[in-house]
């Protein structure tokens, strides 16, 4: 085998099998692109659920100090395989999930066509890739930007098709370099990379439930690609979905726009809105709640909140409201509850 590729040995609980993985991949994305699905969240070495012990064989790491380990993983040895690449053949004892990746990752250019402006620091980027853009709604791609270090992982707001069509809302970060670029510098017809798709918290068809969305900040682009899919597919004909969604001011809201195209279906869409901070809310004149999202929901829901089936995305401090809220407060079965951990 060329020095371009290494075999790289995973023991689980599933089992154990041989991947081979590219010197270029990490090893999650490597076993990811091989069909196995190393258990994995963000990709980004935030979350830690890619923890993986070496057995044998050396690997580079990307990123030693990443948040996704705790110090008790550092003193065990412990590494992340978003941020590991093999450096010679090796062997991985890791948790992998019983079921294969739903779509298999893959890279490629797209060029950017345009975006459309949401709010003051929000926009839906639009880009076009040659061939199919394939991936299930919810999911993320990482993108790779000029002259930024790192990657960056953005959740596409459309859905699957034909035409290579690649859109994400993107939030511009103050003092981000990878939105600062996106913004600033990206002209039509310029090329990125795209490595995707990747992500968990994807629309499930395999139950009746009722389906409840949140989102704060640019967690909405996951939660708008469910919800187009929702809302074009005749599987979830007479389903009732409440869209929540949270901005810190009456400016960052723009669902309304939104929702306005959609598609006309017989989906019950309910949407419902609120702020959170109380100051800019008076001087805007906001007459909705004025609440952080996931208080809006328990508000609205209730007891009712075991009935449904979840799908969140937002700022690491929502995402955690939202999932102890649901899990300890109503006991909703963790399998109820889909959403990727970033950070």
């Amino acid at each position: 085998m060329s020095a371009e590729r290494y075999r790289v040995g995973v023991s689980s609980s599933e089992g154990d099998g041989v991947i081979d993985c590219d010197a270029t991949d990490t090893l999650l994305r490597g076993a990811l692109r091989n069909g196995v699905a190393l258990s994995y969240e963000c990709n980004s070495g935030g979350c830690g659920s890619c923890k993986f012990d070496l057995l044998e064989g050396e690997v580079e790491n990307l990123w030693p100090e990443a948040p996704g380990l705790s110090p008790r993983d550092r003193r065990k040895g412990r590494l992340l395989a978003c941020q590991c690449r093999p450096i010679s053949d090796c062997r991985i004892k890791a948790r992998v999930e019983a079921s294969a990746p739903p779509i298999r990752p893959s890279r490629r250019e797209v060029a950017f066509v345009g975006r459309k402006a949401l709010t003051p620091d929000m926009a839906e980027f639009r880009f076009v890739s040659e061939g199919a853009a394939d991936f299930l709604p919810g999911q993320f791609a990482m993108l790779s930007l000029p002259g930024i270090d790192g990657e960056r992982a953005y959740s596409m707001s459309n859905t699957a098709n034909e035409d290579g069509q690649w859109r994400f809302i993107i939030k511009r970060m103050p003092g981000g370099k990878g939105t600062g670029f996106l913004f600033d510098r990206l002209g039509t017809g310029d090329r990125i990379g795209l490595d995707g798709p990747y992500g968990n918290a994807w629309l499930r068809q395999d139950n009746e439930r009722d389906i409840v969305l949140i989102a704060g900040g640019s967690g909405l682009s996951p939660v708008v690609s469910i919800v187009r899919a929702i809302t074009s597919s005749e599987r979830f004909s007479g389903r009732k979905v409440y869209f929540f969604y949270g901005g810190r001011g009456p400016q960052d809201i723009c669902t309304e726009r939104i929702l306005k195209t959609l598609e006309p279906s017989d989906v019950e869409l309910i949407c419902h809105t609120a702020v959170s901070d109380a100051a800019l809310a008076r001087k805007a004149g906001w007459e909705g709640p004025r609440c952080f999202v996931h208080e809006l929901v328990e508000q609205t829901l209730g007891d009712r909140m075991p009935e449904f089936e979840f799908y969140f995305c937002g700022p690491p401090p929502m995402t955690e409201a939202v999932q102890r809220m649901a899990m300890i407060d109503y006991r909703v079965p963790f399998d109820q509850l889909h959403f990727d951990r970033f950070f």
